[in-house]
C-alpha cells in the first residue's frame, strides 16, 4: 500500500504558549497592550554599537590635508 505523502492528513497543531498570562487582578485592555508592548520589547537584541573609523578615513584625511590642527574647535574637526 503506497500512499501519496500530499494527500496525508498533516500533524495536529499543537496549541501556542501564550506570551503571558494575568493570574491576578483585572486589567484593562489597554493595560493589557501596554504590558504586552514591554515585554514584547525586552526581547528585541540592542542596537550595536557603530564601528570606529578605519585605518583607511584617517589615510584619506592626511592626503586631502585634513589633520586635525589645534585652536578653538579642533575637538569638532577632529571627529571626522
Amino acid at each position: 500500500m503506497n500512499q501519496d505523502p500530499a494527500k496525508q492528513d498533516p500533524a495536529p497543531e499543537a496549541p501556542e504558549t501564550p506570551l503571558l498570562s494575568v493570574v491576578k487582578g483585572n486589567p484593562t485592555p489597554e493595560e493589557l497592550a501596554a504590558l504586552t508592548a514591554v515585554v514584547a520589547s525586552l526581547s528585541v537584541p540592542a542596537v550595536p554599537a557603530p564601528e570606529k573609523p578605519s585605518v583607511r578615513h584617517w589615510v584619506r584625511r592626511q592626503r586631502l590635508g585634513l589633520d586635525p590642527t589645534p585652536g578653538p574647535g579642533a575637538w569638532r574637526r577632529s571627529k571626522g
